[in-house]
């Protein structure tokens, strides 16, 4: 796909955004814990919503279905909007990560976006999110950090994005990783002092 004439007019593509982000604001770490009697998950670890504080629970089951629907909800704004057009998906796409980070819900206080991110990129390219997978696996096998192997995926797709001649996903997730980037700051600090938790430590 080269760079697509954005031919629709503005008040659809600001509806495809807002539809986005309101399909992506769903809090599912907050809501899953609340069901299972596990309390707001705000209220331990990192405060965020994300699947890596709901396995602070100890429920690596209820981690792991955060992770699926704040995942497939990024998959879901794409699929939906792509009914309409191309450049709807992209920016539903982009609304779902949006409103994954910064829920209207919780006072614009969400999780950090990697699983939403991952989710997105599954529905407008399957190709970068296989280039996303091989990456985090290959650096936290090496590392055993989770949060430098997401980082450097994040580096890696909007290059091999751009290489596939995906130019408008490429630049979209450009943004998109430096949003993660951004985020992810407290992980980097922690990185550069060598004090980040490891895969599979305990506390």
């Amino acid at each position: 796909m080269t760079s697509m004439a954005w031919q629709l007019p503005l008040p659809i593509l600001f509806a495809a955004l807002i539809f986005g982000y309101l399909l992506g604001s769903i809090p599912f770490g907050l809501l899953i814990t609340r069901a299972a009697g596990l309390g707001d998950v705000r209220s331990i670890g990192s405060g965020n919503i994300g699947a890596t504080n709901v396995l602070r629970t100890g429920n690596k089951k209820l981690a792991a279905f955060t992770l699926l629907l704040d995942a497939l909800k990024g998959t879901a704004a794409v699929l939906l909007a792509r009914l309409y057009a191309p450049e709807a998906a992209l920016l539903a796409g982009f609304g779902a990560f949006l409103g994954h980070l910064f829920p209207i819900w919780l006072g614009f206080k969400g999780g950090k976006g990697v699983a939403t991110y991952l989710g997105v990129l599954i529905g407008l390219a399957w190709q970068g999110a296989l280039v996303f997978a091989v990456v985090w696996l290959l650096i936290a096998y090496l590392t055993r950090y989770s949060s430098l192997a997401a980082l450097i995926a994040a580096i890696g797709v909007p290059v091999a994005l751009y290489v596939l001649g995906l130019r408008d996903i490429a630049v979209l997730f450009a943004i998109m990783s430096v949003i993660v980037f951004i985020k992810h700051h407290a992980n980097i600090s922690r990185l550069l002092a060598g004090t980040e938790s490891r895969i599979g430590a305990k506390g």
